[in-house]
């Protein structure tokens, strides 16, 4: 059995360290298969000698982490231990500089939290077009809003330009309720939220109304030159080529372009019918469509959509479902299933309601291009 020796002689430091009840020293031995035994102002690390020398660098880094003000979390517990054992512990030191992206409302500061996202907020700050990529949690688009916050604050740029493709093949929002703003709301609520932290309420609805903040569809992008803008793209894994091209062609004098998305998430359009499927596929870029042989034929809906890993599932049953009480009782209770499934995210695809199904539509689409 091997043991090292770990002096702390900052009292603070080293309660920080060991957390309520010792929990993150406990996160520490599961992580390692190691024991750790608080001695005064030492700490002692026992265990398989490779393990130990690991552990005793985790503790290092968190330690250094301490003394730069930075909160000790359980996420930052396993970020810090997956970079030592990856032998990059040395990157650590990277985020002890300040690295404070902007001041939210609040006065509170916002920073980056790891080695990747000091990357990614440099690139923003250096090039005019960044893609940013990564899983749901990781800060991409958060870290975009409080970027184009800077600018703006900084007058670098007149405006923030907030877009994200709310539905595929053509996004027709015109047969939903309300006005512009109504329609795309529910789609742009992430950037809402960050804007609304960075910015205050009151702000953000003032400069929304003077013009200096926009939040339109992407189908809105078409046709213009955005100058002296901030523009953001969110949820860019649901476009299609053609969608890129255009928005990557809007960018104007004095712009900058953040382009966020997350490649591992997968769109299933749902619908009755497998020729009507196939169909609608072709019409859409031969996007999966996941069809059933009736309204009331989900049984297994879940498990096939989970086998195909599926993360967001798009609804796009007949129309008739507005006039046809058996037909929306049975719909409504296939949502109630796919929404059992953990992580999905479910929706509507909405449609001129004089073409019956999907597949009508998408031809109606096709006939006039």
């Amino acid at each position: 059995m091997a043991e090292r020796l770990i002096s702390i002689q900052d009292t603070n430091q080293f309660q920080t360290l060991c957390g309520s009840f010792d929990e993150n020293l406990k996160l520490l031995e599961q992580r390692y298969h190691v024991r750790m035994i608080c001695r005064g102002e030492e700490l002692r690390v026992q265990g398989d000698g490779a393990q130990v020398e690991l552990a005793a660098g985790a503790v290092t880094a968190l330690l250094q982490m301490i003394s730069n003000g930075q909160a000790i979390t359980p996420q930052s517990i396993h970020y810090v231990s997956d970079m030592v054992d990856a032998g990059s512990a040395g990157q650590l030191a990277e985020l002890a500089d300040d690295d404070t992206v902007c001041l939210t409302a609040a006065g509170k500061p916002v920073h980056t939290r790891t080695v990747g996202q000091r990357s990614y907020v440099r690139a923003i700050a250096e090039n005019t077009i960044v893609f940013g990529l990564g899983p749901a949690g990781t800060g991409k688009t958060y870290l975009a809003v409080a970027m184009a916050v800077r600018a703006f604050r900084r007058h670098e740029v007149n405006r923030i330009i907030l877009t994200r493709p709310a539905v595929e093949a053509g996004e027709k929002l015109g047969f939903l309720p309300g006005d512009l703003q109504d329609k795309v709301d529910p789609y742009l609520r992430p950037l809402y939220d960050g804007l609304f932290e960075m910015l205050g309420a009151e702000a953000f609805q003032r400069h929304l109304e003077r013009g200096s903040i926009e939040v339109a569809p992407l189908a809105y992008m078409r046709g213009r030159t955005l100058d002296n803008a901030f523009i953001i793209l969110d949820e860019a894994q649901n476009t299609t080529g053609e969608q890129m091209k255009m928005f990557l062609t809007r960018l104007g004098d004095g712009s900058r372009m953040v382009i966020t998305g997350d490649t591992t998430q997968k769109r299933a359009y749902l619908t009755e019918g497998p020729l009507k499927g196939d169909i609608a596929s072709y019409f859409a870029n031969n996007a999966l469509f996941v069809c059933l042989g009736g309204v009331n034929a989900h049984k297994g809906l879940r498990e096939t959509l989970q086998s195909l890993g599926v993360t967001e599932v798009m609804e796009a049953m007949d129309m008739d479902q507005m006039t046809n009480p058996n037909v929306r009782s049975a719909i409504l209770a296939m949502r109630k299933e796919v929404r059992k499934i953990p992580g999905i995210r479910y929706s509507k695809y909405t449609w001129n309601p004089a073409y019956k199904g999907v597949d009508d539509y998408l031809l109606s689409q096709a006939a006039t291009m």
